[in-house]
């Protein structure tokens, strides 16, 4: 197969994938776009199973953020989530998930962000920004500056949808 024949085949490939991602989406039953995801860990994972997440979303100030990850259910299963714990933790704290919503919405100053603490000090205020920048949460832009990295938004929204339950009518297949 020549090079254009074979630059041909994957175009035509990653077309039919785009063409799967993009059926509309139903509000009364399970789209199309859901069954894929689900088929996909099926095909890709048959006998443990996986696990994915996805997300497509513009965040105040026009920043865009696409993202997907996906991971074998057994490797997740067997492996040592101690590593993960401190990561974990750091969204454990009501003001630091005060701190990322506020980031997320498009407060990234310290001094506005010190706000969002009332009577919280200074002390505080840095105290947890240096355990969400540690764990990867937040990244300091320019001193006094913070956002929440592109490949953290999505993962940081998923764990807060998991925590808040499903939605009425979303739940599994």
């Amino acid at each position: 197969m020549d090079d254009q024949s074979e630059l041909a085949d994957r175009l035509a490939a990653l077309e039919a994938r785009v063409a799967r991602l993009e059926v509309p989406r139903s509000d009364t039953t399970r789209s199309t776009a859901d069954a894929t995801v689900l088929d996909r860990l099926r095909a890709e994972a048959p006998e443990g199973g996986g696990v994915a997440f996805a997300g497509s979303l513009a965040l105040p100030g026009g920043r865009r953020v696409e993202w997907q990850m996906g991971h074998p259910a057994t490797g997740l299963l067997t492996s040592d989530w101690h590593d993960i714990a401190p990561v974990l933790a750091a969204l454990g704290h009501p003001v630091r998930l005060r701190l990322l919503n506020a980031v997320l919405a498009g407060t990234h100053e310290t001094a506005a962000l010190a706000e969002t603490l009332g009577d919280g000090t200074t002390g505080q205020l840095h105290h947890h920004l240096r355990e969400l920048t540690a764990t990867g949460w937040l990244r300091a832009e320019r001193r006094g500056r913070y956002d929440v990295p592109a490949d953290r938004v999505v993962p940081l929204l998923v764990a807060v949808a998991a925590a808040s339950g499903p939605q009425t009518g979303q739940e599994g297949a």
